[in-house]
């Protein structure tokens, strides 16, 4: 379940960092390489005497421009931030890598203050898609807002990306670069030492390769033993819901999805149709931008008021949304989230984990959407919708790749309600297992 340790970390660490200087460089806004060096070292040494600090010790790990890491500028990708101290410690989430022997790399791009699953920065750039090159050489999105975090893994230049994920942020662009990217229970990492975005939303998590990579930093984050739980494949119950999730599904995502469905189901797979009336609801929720516009406007307003110029339009407009929201009518929303919460546990109940596409659509080029507002918006909505839910949820879910080797990348969410982590973890390891010979025909 977890990856073997390196054999030579410096010789990773001389590979990564050459990726991250040349093909990802536009990831990076930031690299760190005294300091991974020194961490290589130790991780080295350790390796040495027989006592690697976890299976972690000595990975490369590139941490997302929303993270404070001691003696570093925390910026989340704006320029309004620009002139900030350095952070005087490590947030929770990186000194748990830390103490685990990660070999931090540096800060990756992302979408500016994470408000985004497009992955667009028009401040440092836009990483383009990696995993896309091979087939259009015309610069498609990296999805967002982890973009930065999910290049450098896609290209070698780190074995995990730590990132967060509010609607979204780790799964969109892991599913758009044929990544895994595992959003666990919120409350198991905490998000202290980051901007937020959505307090009631955001989750501290990781792009890998492999779900058990998955797993492996998931124990690290969570700072517990992650033990999924182990069944064969005929033993999970999947459920599918058709309204919503899978309305627009573009021709090479309809066809992933069906094709895992059926091979999932050849395998063994309880393979059941699904309601979920609960989804009819969503509308209210997300009204006037929901919890991540009222709240990102309550951090937001000062800095706004001073430095608005500084920020993405797009961004600063979606956070305005929130200005109008009161504390009687964000309140009320907390209510009819508990409440709604409620009803799809209810719904849920006797199914191992949902089944759906992650994102309704492959990645998109890149150009039309730097210059259309229009455009970009309708396909920020589409690569939110499915995702959110989770969020929304307090759930987990994991994207994994499900499309055919040399197509392009398409990804299978799993997911449930929360504090069912290990078991989901078990789940998308029997999934992983099955869809892989499939990946090839």
């Amino acid at each position: 379940m977890t990856p073997t340790h390196p054999a030579r970390p410096h010789a990773d660490l001389d590979t990564a960092l050459g990726i991250a200087r040349g093909t990802a460089a536009a990831a990076f806004v930031h690299l760190d390489p005294d300091g991974a060096r020194a961490a290589a070292s130790a991780a080295a040494a350790r390796l040495l005497r027989g006592t690697p600090a976890s299976p972690l010790d000595g990975r490369v790990i590139s941490v997302k421009d929303l993270f404070d890491i001691a003696g570093q500028v925390t910026t989340a990708g704006s320029t309004a931030l620009a002139d900030r101290p350095a952070a005087t410690a490590d947030a929770p989430a990186v000194a748990r890598l830390r103490a685990a022997g990660a070999v931090l790399i540096g800060r990756t791009q992302m979408t500016e203050f994470a408000f985004s699953g497009v992955g667009i920065n028009p401040h440092h750039g836009t990483p383009a898609n990696p995993a896309m090159a091979a087939i259009d050489p015309l610069p498609r999105i990296p999805g967002g807002s982890t973009s930065g975090g999910a290049v450098s893994v896609a290209t070698g230049a780190a074995w995990a990306a730590l990132g967060s994920d509010t609607g979204g942020s780790i799964r969109i662009p892991a599913a758009l670069q044929g990544l895994v990217g595992f959003k666990n229970t919120q409350a198991l990492t905490p998000t202290a030492g980051s901007i937020p975005l959505s307090p009631s939303l955001d989750t501290a998590c990781a792009i890998t390769r492999t779900v058990s990579d998955a797993v492996a930093v998931h124990a690290v984050l969570s700072g517990a033993a992650c033990v999924p739980l182990d069944r064969p494949l005929s033993a999970w119950r999947f459920g599918v819901v058709e309204p919503v999730l899978l309305d627009g599904l573009d021709a090479d995502v309809a066809r992933a999805y069906a094709r895992s469905l059926a091979d999932l189901a050849h395998a063994g797979a309880q393979i059941v149709p699904l309601a979920l009336p609960a989804l009819g609801e969503l509308a209210a929720l997300q009204e006037n931008g929901g919890l991540p516009a009222a709240e990102s406007w309550t951090w937001h307003h000062t800095l706004l008021a001073a430095r608005g110029d500084r920020y993405d339009p797009r961004v600063a407009a979606r956070i305005r949304r929130g200005a109008t929201t009161t504390p009687t009518a964000l309140a009320h929303l907390h209510r009819l989230r508990a409440s709604w919460m409620a009803r799809m546990a209810a719904e849920l109940a006797g199914i191992d984990a949902v089944l759906s596409p992650t994102v309704p659509l492959v990645a998109p080029a890149l150009q039309p959407l730097r210059a259309d507002d229009a455009a970009f918006f309708a396909v920020n909505a589409q690569l939110l919708r499915n995702p959110s839910i989770v969020n929304l949820l307090d759930g987990c879910a994991i994207s994994v790749p499900c499309h055919t080797v040399g197509g392009a990348p398409v990804g299978l969410m799993l997911w449930t309600t929360g504090g069912r982590d290990a078991a989901l973890l078990g789940a998308a390891l029997a999934v992983e297992a099955a869809l892989q010979p499939g990946r090839g025909a």
